[in-house]
């Protein structure tokens, strides 16, 4: 594929599920009808929110329980599993696929990615792995998107740092863009999403609980320090104009 030269990167804060949501997919159809270049969009959420994949049941969280946090729910336009979007840096990258398959994207975005955040923690890698999603998804384990690892997903020593979803979206006469956004973890605050649940049996949520801990890993607790989402943001901007060769034009709406 020919990656395009000149891109543009979107600091937008903090907004709510839903406006979060709308950017995205706005961006997406922007760039598609060549109204804007390729974009890599940063920001956080406010109120933090849960957000379900574009296909997974509703009925996964338990929307009174959100509430009584003071938690937003949305859905995703990409798929994959439930994230309590909470201490973390969220980014998202709309560009055309120019015949690219998902797995080369999704490779190519990886490694910006550990490219600019190993300047954090050298000890930030990807690694490919094989699920049976299938037979994954069929079990109340697998609501949480940080309880198990996709192919290509950016970790730390085996522990997922980056929870990340993709999707295509074609228009007769237009090119398929791609748009590709995910969760890089700052912090711990995301392990509330096993209270969350709608999910009875104690056991279960235990284990869920036990699975995101042990699978996952944030910044902050893995450089021993406060890593903020400003530091983040930079780290993942320089990641991405050297692993693709680009130049990237900042613009910021509002702090992270």
């Amino acid at each position: 594929m020919t990656i395009p030269e000149r891109w543009q990167c979107i600091i937008s804060g903090r907004l709510s599920g839903a406006a979060n949501m709308e950017t995205d997919m706005a961006l997406a159809a922007a760039v598609q009808r060549g109204e804007m270049l390729p974009t890599l969009r940063l920001y956080g959420w406010n109120p933090w929110a849960v957000s379900l994949g574009y296909n997974q049941r509703a009925e996964d969280i338990d929307r009174e329980t959100c509430a009584g946090y003071g938690f937003d729910t949305v859905r995703r336009p990409t798929g994959g599993r439930a994230i309590l979007h909470a201490n973390e840096l969220t980014y998202a990258v709309a560009m055309p696929a120019d015949g690219a398959g998902i797995t080369e994207i999704y490779s190519l975005i990886s490694r910006a990615l550990v490219d600019g955040l190993s300047g954090i923690c050298a000890a930030v890698s990807y690694e490919s792995s094989q699920l049976n999603f299938q037979s994954l998804y069929k079990k109340q384990e697998s609501i949480p998107c940080f309880s198990a690892s996709a192919r290509y997903e950016v970790q730390i020593d085996g522990r997922k740092l980056v929870g990340s979803a993709q999707r295509r979206f074609t228009v007769p006469g237009l090119p398929e863009v791609v748009l590709q956004h995910g969760s890089i973890l700052l912090g711990t605050e995301h392990r509330l999403l096993a209270e969350l649940l709608t999910v009875k049996e104690e056991e279960v949520r235990n284990k869920i609980l036990s699975d995101i801990e042990s699978k996952t890993i944030d910044l902050s607790t893995a450089t021993g320090r406060t890593v903020t989402a400003e530091e983040a943001a930079s780290a993942v901007i320089r990641g991405f104009e050297r692993t693709l060769g680009i130049t990237v034009a900042s613009t910021i709406e509002a702090a992270l």
